[in-house]
This record gives C-alpha cells, sequence and structure tokens, in this order.
C-alpha cells in the first residue's frame, strides 16, 4: 500500500480580506483576492473555483462552487506581525507573540559599522526604500564606487542590493551571512536578504538569484518533527532559507512561480513524505509592485497548471493551498498587509465540499499535515484531518 503524502502549496502573499486587527497594522480593507478581483474586472479561475475559492470569500469571476470538490476555509495569523518567515514558522507551528524588528528610519550605527567593518567596505543607502527605485537611484554610484546597497522596508529584512559584474553574487551571499551573524538579539531581523541586480543605469534589472537568510526558528517545527520521525521533507522555492535549512531532507530552489510548479509536479511522480512549496512571485514581483494585472495574471497561470497538479496525486495524497499574508496590489503601499488567507484541501481520500470554517491559526495546517503523514503531533495546532476524510476512511 502506498505511503500518505501530503504537497502543502503557499501562494505568496495571496491574502483573503483584512483581520479584525488590520488596523493595528494600517491595512483596512485589505483583500488581496477581493479588491483584485474587483480591479481587474473579475478573476479567471475556473479550477480554483471547481475546488471551492469561491466559497472562501466573495470574489467577482469566481462564483462559489454548488459542489466543491475540496475542503475549504479560511485561516487568521495568531502571531503579530505579517511577513513570509512569520507566516511560514506559524504554518509549521510557531506562533510569534512579539513581532520582528523594523527599522522605518533605517538601521542603527552599531548594526551599519560593524557590517561595514566586517566586509572591508561602505555601504550606499540604509533607509527603507523599494528596492526597484534605490537600485535606480543608488545604481550609478554602486558600479563607480563597489559600495553595497542596504536597504530595508515595512517588514523586518536586511536588504543587500550589488550588481553581479561588481559584487560577485557569491561575494554578496558571504556579506549576507555576515549581515545575519550580526542581526541576532534585539536587532535580529526575520531575513537578510541577498538582492543581485544586472544591466546598465536606467535598465537595471534584478536577477533571479535572491536568496533569503532567516533567523532559525526558535524551537522545533513540523519540519523538524517529521524528517527527525524518518519522514522526508522536500522544501520547494525558498523554503530552506525560511527556515535557516532546518527540518529538510531535500532542498530545491527555484527562480520564479512555473519552476515552482514544474518541480512540484516532478516531485509527485516519485517523491515521499511532504513536499512545501513557496511560489514567491504574488509576492515579490507583483504585489510589492502593485502590478495589478500582472498579479492577476499570475494567479491565471497557477490555476491553468492546477490540474497537472492534481492528475499527479496518489489514493493516500493531499493536496493543501494556502498564503503566508496578503500584499494587495491595489492599495497605496506596497507592504504586505494583515489579512486571513485561504485553505483549500483536496485529494482522492479528502471528502468535497466540507466547510472547515474560519480556523483560528495557520499551525492547523501543521497539525493537519502531521495526522495525515502519521507523524509526530503537533504541539500547536488543531488537526482538520479527521474532518475531511471521506467516511470509509475515518
Amino acid at each position: 500500500m502506498l505511503k500518505a503524502r501530503t504537497v502543502l502549496i503557499v501562494l505568496d502573499s495571496v491574502g483573503a480580506g483584512a483581520l479584525p486587527d488590520a488596523g493595528r497594522y494600517g491595512d483596512e480593507g485589505a483583500n488581496t483576492l477581493g479588491n483584485l478581483a474587483r480591479a481587474v474586472g473579475g478573476l479567471a479561475l475556473p479550477n480554483l473555483g471547481r475546488l471551492g475559492l469561491g466559497n472562501i470569500l466573495p470574489l467577482l469571476g469566481v462564483e462559489p462552487a454548488a459542489r466543491p470538490a475540496a475542503a475549504y476555509g479560511r485561516l487568521a495569523e495568531a502571531s503579530a506581525g505579517k511577513d513570509t518567515t512569520t507566516g511560514h514558522w506559524e504554518i509549521a507551528g510557531i506562533i510569534l507573540r512579539r513581532p520582528f524588528p523594523v527599522y522605518p528610519n533605517g538601521f542603527p550605527p552599531e548594526v551599519i559599522e560593524a557590517f561595514e567593518r566586517a566586509i572591508g567596505r561602505k555601504v550606499l543607502g540604509n533607509r527603507a526604500a523599494s528596492g526597484t527605485e534605490i537600485v535606480a537611484e543608488l545604481g550609478e554610484e554602486h558600479l563607480r564606487t563597489g559600495r553595497p546597497i542596504v536597504y530595508t522596508s515595512a517588514d523586518s529584512v536586511f536588504q543587500v542590493a550589488a550588481h553581479e559584474e561588481v559584487i560577485p553574487v557569491e561575494e554578496l551571499y558571504r556579506m549576507c551571512e555576515i549581515a545575519r551573524e550580526i542581526l541576532v538579539g534585539p536587532h535580529g531581523v526575520g531575513r537578510v536578504i541577498a538582492r543581485p541586480f544586472a544591466g546598465r543605469p536606467g535598465t537595471f534589472q534584478r536577477t533571479p538569484r535572491r536568496r533569503d537568510f532567516s533567523l532559525p526558528p526558535p524551537e522545533p517545527t513540523l519540519l523538524d518533527r517529521l524528517s527527525g520521525a524518518g519522514i522526508p521533507v522536500t522544501g520547494i522555492g525558498k523554503i530552506e532559507d525560511i527556515f535557516a535549512g532546518r527540518g529538510l531532507t531535500q532542498a530545491i530552489h527555484t527562480r520564479n512561480n512555473q519552476e515552482g510548479m514544474e518541480e512540484t509536479r516532478r516531485w509527485l511522480e516519485e517523491g515521499e513524505g511532504l513536499a512545501f512549496t513557496n511560489l514567491v512571485d504574488y509576492d515579490m514581483v507583483y504585489g510589492h509592485r502593485n502590478d495589478v494585472r500582472g498579479y492577476a495574471e499570475a494567479l491565471a497561470a497557477f490555476d491553468a497548471f492546477l490540474p497537472r497538479l492534481l492528475a499527479g496525486l496518489r489514493e493516500q495524497d493531499l493536496l493543501l493551498i494556502t498564503a503566508d499574508h496578503g500584499c494587495d496590489p491595489t492599495t497605496p503601499g506596497t507592504d504586505h498587509t494583515r489579512e486571513y488567507v485561504p485553505l483549500l484541501a483536496v485529494g482522492p481520500q479528502v471528502q468535497g465540499g466540507v466547510n472547515l470554517g474560519t480556523r483560528s491559526t495557520f499551525a492547523d495546517l501543521g497539525a493537519t499535515v502531521a495526522e495525515w503523514l502519521g507523524g509526530p503531533a503537533q504541539p500547536v495546532g488543531t488537526s482538520f484531518a479527521r474532518e475531511i476524510r471521506k467516511e470509509a476512511e475515518r
């Protein structure tokens, strides 16, 4: 008999409506999916619609399914914050009571001076900024001086941008590793991010070799528990970076959503255990740039690919589709938004049409994965595995 497997896909930033405390984050009215649908005159997502996406929230262009093929619901974030690391860690069983530190006015001297001493170069920037804008502004000076561009955002990030012909990518990664060692304790930002770019002044473009250096999780996660119990765990996309390499038996880095979908499909051919996939383009390429049309088209691309994933499911497989936060591209700002995230669960042994309601924490996902795979129980979260299994399997 084939062993149970789970595919957990995070559509990075595809939020499903403002959380009750969104006002504390300046995110009243945020609704990545709902506002996006209205902005483009309706989303064309027939496959997600058949699963039950339109049953989760009102969504122009995606009617509620009369007989959803998936179990469906939404998840509230119990952690403080609205960033990628916080969202993924909560999925895996860690709830943060205090958000990671942010630096709207740039990093203090004790951080920047320590970083400059360690890398042997002065830096440019050191302020909160859009990545594309600060590279356009300071890129020419960077080419002339060789000084890396340091910046942050509304998220807890220390970002280092460098032209690949000025600072080779491996050297940029080394600089980020140094920054990661410095940024601990009270300055323990969620992520240090390498942002390589190419081109000439006026035409600078980011390259696909971004890399994230996250804080190690402060306690064991779902990934640690599964791999420790001998259940394989494959991270696809930036999962390895988010969890600082912990708990994975295999890591597959990807350059974009298309590669992430293809690698997930390939995993379904022969993989075992858990495949944990992050599709980052919604956030990085479209949400943060307020690219409404691009965001909608990227969702349509996933929808069109979805039948290939469903066709690869074995009898005991579970496919979970969710998100980690919002990044409403219709709002004036370009930052993440504090939102619910969608939940779709489908598989040959999943009872379609089960309304899972509003779950109180993303950690319910991790608890469900653990139970479905027969792994150690998660100390946080409530599994819905028994709620969604077909009667014959309960």
